[in-house]
């Protein structure tokens, strides 16, 4: 075994390797029906016959980390591997379409694969991320189907990762937009970070119209955001065919997953799991205390796909685990649980009060606060679950203090606080404008005062959205982070309310424009409104 390998297998976390020799068979050419023609480098311990296939598919090349990590860890692992380049990237033919070309090319390479006379027949799949996403492609659609399935930090549909509560996730596909643009230039800077398109790219995220901000960025147009910029709106059936949460249901692969607290996919992982569950598959999950780029999550990541796979291919003994087993941030705790949400959680309410208060008591009566949302001076946002996985947690003091934030806190806890499941938040709100956005926030203040955030969530308010009352308030629905998280005693809750975060998200112009095409700018006064008949508050998932 080379020395690089050992290295990798061992920054992995991984046991010594099985198999001393692997071979690599680089540029396999791999028909599509249509004639297109995909590479694929194959993996295989030496002198290795027939066996099964794993097989990663995505569009970040197969070389590299991509090739280190899944050809060469894998087959180390004893596994057969086959890393292919999708549609239009590094190499393979065609122009590359985010998320609407993975079924059809998914089923095309699995034929292929298994007339191999190198596979044995059975096939199963691994990825994260986008090279997860390739696995929903496929995976549900497969006969006869995949022998397991490996998915972490990723969803069967990215549709509501880049439209949250019907706003546009601008900082995440805009960045992407970048990482996938540049990611074939030949520079010195490739792969790492480069402080001139940083600056690039922030100036894009203020650029209008947002037609544009890919021109900005890259000096070039790019695909996959004018498809973004371009299907936001509401009712248009673009990504439907990218949309393969319909067909979770009928997956009857054994499947293992790992997300992190801090991941930009999590709420949708989540529902895919808690769908095959509840259809009776076989489905495991681990949530840690990580973001979507962080190393130990990785390092989680691989190791479970290997115990899954040795499991289900090579016959290895499976150590019996939970469905969930969950990280209880700030107790160091790992918890478990036979369901998602767990059964051991109660849906808490926690109320807004006059005066700047929380408290698990409905408010009294009282007049409704008040703030103006400025488009053209945005709220910012600060941390959170982002790509680059850089933030997550942060100190939210300054945006507090800025005029265009309702902040309520609660008195110092008596005991320790855990929360384990999914947030959500029922604002009874009264824009000035149809056209707004209503962006909650809950945050851990420490003894010292410094607030960090937990959890958040946004919705866009559109004219007919939701119904009107007769005091013209719209009671806003806001889906929130899931959090597993531990509220010392002594601490505080607060959340804030705000008409947005930019630039995690776009800003609402106000006007009902497409984000698209949007410059003009128009302010909005918002009425949060706390009393006995319009009781905002947030749902907190109590444990125990």
């Amino acid at each position: 075994m080379d020395m690089v390998g050992r290295m990798v297998d061992r920054l992995l976390g991984l046991a010594p390797a099985p198999v001393a020799d692997i071979e690599v068979w680089r540029g396999l050419r791999v028909p599509m029906p249509e004639g297109a023609v995909l590479l694929a480098d194959r993996y295989a311990p030496a002198d290795a016959g027939p066996m099964p296939v794993v097989l990663v598919r995505g569009p970040y090349g197969r070389g590299g980390f991509w090739g280190a990590v899944f050809g060469g860890v894998l087959a180390r692992q004893g596994l057969q591997v086959l890393v292919q380049s999708v549609r239009g990237t590094f190499g393979s033919e065609g122009v590359f379409d985010a998320m609407h070309q993975e079924r059809a090319d998914g089923l095309a390479t699995a034929a292929w694969v298994r007339a191999q006379p190198w596979c044995d027949g059975r096939l199963a799949g691994a990825g994260l991320s986008y090279l997860g996403y390739t696995q929903w492609a496929l995976a549900p659609y497969l006969d006869p189907p995949l022998h397991a399935a490996c998915l972490a930090i990723t969803a069967s549909e990215f549709n509501s990762h880049h439209y949250p509560g019907g706003a546009f996730n601008l900082y995440d596909a805009l960045s992407w937009t970048v990482q996938i643009g540049r990611q074939e230039d030949v520079s010195p800077l490739r792969g790492q970070i480069d402080p001139v398109q940083q600056r690039r790219t922030r100036r894009a995220e203020a650029h209008l119209p947002l037609r544009g901000a890919d021109t900005v960025a890259l000096g070039r147009p790019s695909k996959f955001w004018q498809d973004v910029v371009a299907h936001a709106e509401p009712g248009d059936g673009y990504w439907a065919a990218a949309d393969h949460s319909p067909a979770v249901a009928r997956l009857t692969t054994p499947v293992t997953m790992a997300t992190g607290w801090y991941d930009l996919f999590l709420p949708w992982q989540l529902r895919d799991f808690r769908t095959l569950r509840e259809a009776g598959r076989t489905a495991r999950v681990t949530i840690g205390p990580w973001a979507h780029s962080d190393p130990p999550a990785l390092r989680a990541d691989i190791r479970d796909q290997v115990q899954w796979l040795r499991a289900h291919l090579l016959g290895d003994a499976l150590p019996g685990s939970p469905a969930v087993r969950a990280y209880l941030q700030h107790a160091d705790r790992w918890l478990e649980f036979a369901e998602w949400p767990p059964a051991a959680t109660r849906p808490t309410p926690l109320y807004l009060h006059p005066g700047g208060a929380l408290d698990w008591q409905p408010a009294p009566a009282s007049e409704p606060d008040s703030f103006v949302y400025d488009p053209s001076d945005p709220t910012p946002s600060v941390g959170g679950p982002l790509l680059d996985g850089r933030n997550r947690q942060r100190d939210n003091r300054p945006v507090e203090a800025r005029p265009d934030v309702l902040v309520y806190t609660s008195a110092p806890l008596p005991r320790d606080l855990d929360l384990m499941g999914d947030v959500s938040a029922a604002v009874h709100v009264r824009t000035e404008v149809p056209h707004a956005d209503v962006y909650v926030r809950l945050c851990d203040v420490d003894t010292r005062g410094v607030s960090r955030n937990i959890s958040d969530g946004i919705l866009r308010l559109r004219p007919g959205a939701a119904p009107v009352a007769a005091d013209g308030t719209v009671t806003a629905a806001v889906g929130m982070w899931p959090t597993g998280y531990r509220l010392r005693a002594g601490h505080r809750l607060r959340v804030q309310v705000a008409g947005g975060a930019f630039p995690r998200f776009a800003r609402n112009h106000g006007t009902g424009e497409p984000v698209a095409d949007a410059v003009t700018m128009r302010p909005c006064r918002h009425e949060v409104h706390h009393d006995p008949a319009h009781p905002t508050h947030l749902l907190l998932p109590v444990l125990g």
